[in-house]
């Protein structure tokens, strides 16, 4: 089965060498004629069976985007102190082996505590950024720089600064990143909606023991959704080149031929967890608007559309649900449901129409219309093509935030999902009925630094109320922003029935 590896800052190195040599064998017996290439200039192409003749001006030179690109890529040192059991399972630093052999008691620990007490051990990983302002500011990765304990950054000319986190947001995996310098190189965004298949693009990055690495490719594909980023809310839309890309280069630039940004490497798609011709990068159009509300607002300024929908392709028509809806050509995204109060809602959008175009842009695949969504803030206004019943409308849409307004977030407000630490599926029908409940939220996984380790709650526990406020779906979740106080709900049972269950937290 295949997996796609995030690059957690491990650098692997691998090489490989081969090479093929081609013979081309005439036929023609009577007559050869022999052309030494030594005849000619060393830069001027030898003349073969080409259709067309030899301009360098109309093929790609990359050495002015190398040469310029790569100054403004960083390499990141991630330094986490992780939190160590003292006593109980694993190994002891502190205990003296002496002293277990004879049976004597331990002596107090290097903190000055009991040996029930933690310990830290420190752990190094990183990846690579991209300067993005002459005054520090970086854009990176968020797998590169969460859980980060300190965070440092050395620049293209061995300089080295602690980096302060301005923001991060697990749903893109885009993090911004603070140095205190001054008229450092940069690097201009380019535009990742121009970017075509088979135009070349570089992959810079900064692994720890190969500073400063540049490989080059072609764009293969656009608007890919692999279902990589570990967050129930993630965006993808991925460029995809076969520039080689290796751990460690996590958060480096892709670049145009111009030297321009137009994307965040991110991840590889592999068996063994290194390069093996697929790469991916975050397109810039994400990038752009994500790092300037980190930057301006700490947080990000995410518009939701309202709607549930599906892709209209192949296996959408031979469902049953395509068949009911009566639709027979490829191309769309197909409206399943409406949030009510939302902005497609509010807009006049309803179930069973397909959307088939956000401001002229085409929806060809679900990652393209995630994609158009979140180059937007709350307020923003869209022009959806839509067709209904057959025919072709128009609708002006006001976007609106995960709360269903128009306003936009500040620091204080937060996202449910990311501080209750975990991933959420919402409770099926037959669940529901099992448990006696009108709907809610399962929680299917937990992760080690969220309000539900904390709390010691399990995979399994259903939320039915957060705040005291009904929890019926995923949805409900995103529109809350209020601080966590109180969770209820319930945990199913092995007789078929629930155990319900409250947390309260005190700041």
């Amino acid at each position: 089965m295949k997996k796609a590896f995030l690059f957690l800052g491990v650098i692997a190195v691998a090489a490989a060498a081969g090479g093929a040599t081609a013979w081309a064998l005439s036929d023609r017996s009577e007559q050869q004629t022999i052309t030494y290439a030594g005849s000619r200039s060393a830069h001027e192409p030898v003349a073969g069976t080409h259709f067309t003749s030899y301009q360098a001006e109309q093929y790609p030179d990359l050495t002015y985007a190398a040469e310029n690109a790569v100054q403004a890529v960083v390499n990141i040192e991630v330094i986490q102190q992780v939190e160590m059991p003292r006593s109980g399972y694993g190994y002891d630093p502190f205990l003296d082996p002496f002293r277990e052999f004879f049976g004597l008691p331990q002596q107090r620990g290097r903190s000055g505590g009991d040996g029930d007490e933690p310990y830290y051990q420190e752990r190094r990983g990183g990846g690579s950024g991209v300067i993005l302002s002459s005054d520090g500011y970086i854009v990176t990765n968020n797998h590169v720089a969460d859980g980060a304990t300190t965070l440092r950054v050395k620049l293209y000319d061995g300089r080295k600064f602690d980096a302060k986190l301005i923001g991060k947001d697990a749903a893109t995996d885009l993090a911004l990143l603070k140095i205190d310098a001054t008229d450092l190189p940069t690097l201009p965004f380019g535009s990742s909606d121009a970017l075509r298949l088979g135009e070349w693009v570089l992959a810079i990055g900064s692994p720890f023991d190969l500073q400063s690495t540049i490989t080059a490719g072609i764009v293969s594909a656009k608007a890919r959704q692999l279902g990589a980023i570990p967050n129930d809310f993630s965006i993808e839309s991925f460029i995809q080149t076969d520039a080689a890309v290796n751990p460690g280069n996590s958060g480096g630039a892709l670049v145009n031929t111009r030297g321009e940004l137009v994307g965040i490497n991110t991840l590889i798609k592999s068996q063994t967890g290194s390069y093996v011709g697929y790469s991916f990068a975050i397109p810039e159009s994400i990038v752009r608007k994500v790092v300037v509300d980190l930057k301006e607002f700490g947080v990000v300024q995410r518009a939701l559309l309202g709607i549930q929908f599906r892709p209209v392709d192949q296996d959408f028509l031979d469902s049953d649900e395509g068949k009911e809806a009566g639709i027979d050509e490829i191309g769309g995204a197909y409206v399943a449901s409406v949030v009510e109060g939302g902005s497609a809602s509010e807009a006049g959008i309803r179930k069973g129409d397909v959307i088939m175009a956000i401001d002229g842009v085409k929806i060809t695949e679900a990652s393209t219309l995630q994609e158009q969504i979140a180059k937007h803030r709350p307020n923003d206004k869209i022009v959806l093509s839509v067709k209904r019943a057959g025919n072709m409308k128009q609708f002006e849409v006001t976007l609106r935030n995960k709360a269903g307004k128009t306003e936009l977030l500040t620091r204080e407000d937060v996202d449910v999902a990311e501080t209750l630490g975990g991933k959420f599926a919402d409770a099926g029908e037959k669940l529901c009925r099992q448990l006696d409940i009108r709907g809610g939220v399962q929680v299917v996984g937990v992760k080690a630094d969220g309000l539900m380790a904390r709390a010691r709650i399990k995979e399994g526990f259903v939320i039915t109320y957060i705040n005291d406020k009904p929890i019926r779906s995923l949805d409900d979740m995103r529109r809350m922003t209020d601080k966590v106080r109180t969770i209820d709900g319930v945990y199913p049972t092995r007789n078929g029935t629930g155990r319900a269950a409250s947390y309260t937290f005190i700041e």
